[in-house]
Parts: structure tokens; sequence; C-alpha cells
């Protein structure tokens, strides 16, 4: 049996101020999404973008449990992985609008753009691609012996593509240091989980043929992520292996913003957003111990706004690429 009993991880007690900081942080990601969407609806932001709205818990509480050596690796709907790895959002938006300001110099836009300081490494268009490039990145942190863990972000449509049972085997055969987050938001591009998957929907067991341990985890509850990463990292960073998390969450929008999502019907949605909202959540455990008020709430708010009005503002000038620039960054002579 790969799954493990859901013991509670040492030392995992967020403090008032971690509650206040993933608040926070999942705070930025909304409202960047959110100016994200109305950029790309005024035509600034060309070919596809897929928002992370609904999903912020999942990276957040990953990112409060992770070591200063540990790298991220994720796929196209990877805006929230790099705000939470601490990438400025005034580069993040340039790159999303083409500008040079941007994290790729504007010629990656909304799926591949990387930060090698913040150990951020994508952002991959092809569908369960970066899966076997994190795997590489497990073993990179265990040859360099430096204590990381690679963080690998999927999602349950990219659960069934062959290279990921071929990293699976891999990671398990020489027991890297990799921790695989599936982001189980129930429809993949727009096909629900028990339609395409023969082998179930419990997709934390899919490592089980290789003893990869797995659990499911409330992705829409940041103390539940941060309470499952930090056991999941620790089994990877002490030399078990790789550790499968299946972060059951949701996203409020379309697959990405040309998809009109007429495969769930509104009601859905809108329970998701009343009954299990993340930061709603946060937001009402922080009132009831009061350890903020209102009026702190919404300071947080105007700092928010202020960071994603700044990042539309310089997304917005910064300039093109030159067209000199089309041949750079292609190749590099070693």
């Amino acid at each position: 049996m790969a799954t493990t009993p859901k013991r509670k991880a040492k030392g995992a007690e967020p403090s008032q101020a971690q509650l206040i900081r993933w608040y926070r942080e999942m705070l930025l990601i909304r409202r960047f999404e959110e100016k994200a969407g109305q950029l790309y609806g005024m035509g600034l932001i060309g070919g596809f973008c897929h928002l992370y709205i609904g999903q912020e818990a999942v990276v957040v509480g990953m990112q409060a449990a992770a070591g200063e050596a540990d790298s991220v690796i994720t796929s196209y709907r990877d805006h929230g992985q790099m705000l939470a790895c601490g990438m400025d959002a005034k580069g993040v938006m340039a790159e999303l609008t083409g500008r040079s300001g941007g994290y790729s110099r504007g010629k990656g836009g909304s799926m591949h753009m990387f930060s090698r300081e913040k150990r951020f490494y994508g952002g991959h268009g092809i569908v369960g691609a970066q899966v076997p490039i994190g795997t590489g990145l497990g073993l990179a942190h265990q040859y360099t012996k430096d204590n990381g863990v690679a963080h690998v972000y999927l999602g349950d449509g990219a659960v069934n593509q062959g290279q990921v049972y071929e990293a699976f085997n891999m990671a398990a055969l020489w027991k890297l240091p990799v921790v695989y987050v599936i982001e189980n938001n129930k429809y993949a591009m727009g096909t629900s989980i028990e339609r395409s998957s023969a082998g179930g929907t419990e997709l934390h067991k899919r490592g089980a043929a290789y003893g990869i341990p797995g659990e499911a985890v409330d992705g829409m509850n940041v103390d539940a992520v941060f309470e499952a990463a930090t056991r999941a990292l620790e089994h990877a960073r002490s030399g078990q292996g790789p550790y499968i998390l299946e972060m059951k969450t949701y996203r409020y929008r379309g697959h990405s913003m040309s998809d009109p999502a007429k495969y769930r019907t509104k009601e859905e949605v809108s329970r998701m957003r009343e009954q299990h909202d993340p930061i709603d959540t946060l937001k009402a455990k922080l009132l009831e111990a009061g350890h903020i008020d209102e009026a702190g709430l919404k300071e947080i708010d105007r700092e928010v706004k202020v960071i994603v009005t700044d990042a539309a503002e310089f997304a917005q000038s910064s300039p093109e690429p030159d067209p000199s620039e089309l041949w750079t960054d292609v190749i590099i002579e070693a």
C-alpha cells in the first residue's frame, strides 16, 4: 500500500505571523491573476493565459514548507508558482505582455518564464513534459548534496502521460528527492477526471507500482497543504525517495482564457467559491482567532493592489523586445 497515514508533521503548527503572511501571498496571487485576466481581455496579453484563481493555497502551502535549496517546476498554469517563489510581480506581468522587462525578456510569455535566482525552472507548455525535467532536478539535488528537494507540479490531465511513469520509476529506483504535486482541479482541459482516468480518481496512488508513498490533501486549505508538504518534504529530504501529494483543488475560471467552461455548471463553481474558497477560509480563521481585524485585512488588500497596479503599469510601459533579439537566447555555447 503506497498511501501513508496522515500523521501530524513535526513542527508544522503555523504561527500568527505565518498565517497572515499566507493570507497576503494568496491574495497577491488572486489579485495578480484577476489583473492578468483584465489585460488579456484588453488584448495586451497574447497567446494562451491559464489563471491560478482558486488554487492559491496549494503553492503557498508548499512554499511555506520549502527549504532554501529547493527547486520548483510546473506546467503552463504557472503565475502562482512564480509569485510564491518570490519572483517580482513586475517582471512576471511584463513577460505576460511580451515586454523586454519580463523574466524571459518578452520572448517566453505566460507559459515559458524562468528564474534561476529563485530556483524556478518553468513554466512548460507541453503537458507532462516538466515531470521528467523536474525529476532531473531531483537528481541534481542528490548529486550536489545541497539538501534540496524538487517540487514537481502537474495536473490531473498530465498524470495520464507516459513520461510521468518513466519519471516515477527513475525517481523511485534512485531514491531521488522529489515531491510530485498533482493539482487535481477535476477537469484537466475540460474532461472530468471520472471520464478520463481508467485507473480511478485516487491519483495519489498512481506511484504504488513503484513503491512511492502518497496522500490526498485538501488543496483548498493552506493549513492542510502546509502540514502535508512538511511531511512529504521531510520524507524526500531524508533520503527516502519521492513522495506524491494529490492536492484536491479547483479552478474558478476556464482551463484558459479562451475556455467557456460549459462542461460544469455555474452552481458548482458558485458552491466551491462560497464553501471552500482558500482565501475566505483563512480570512475567517484569522478573524475568529483575533490574529487580525478588518482594518488590518483592508491594509493588506491595499498593499496588494498597489503591487499589482504597479506591475501592470510597468508591463505596459516596458518596451517590446527589439527585432534583433529574435536570435538571442536560443542556444548556449559551452
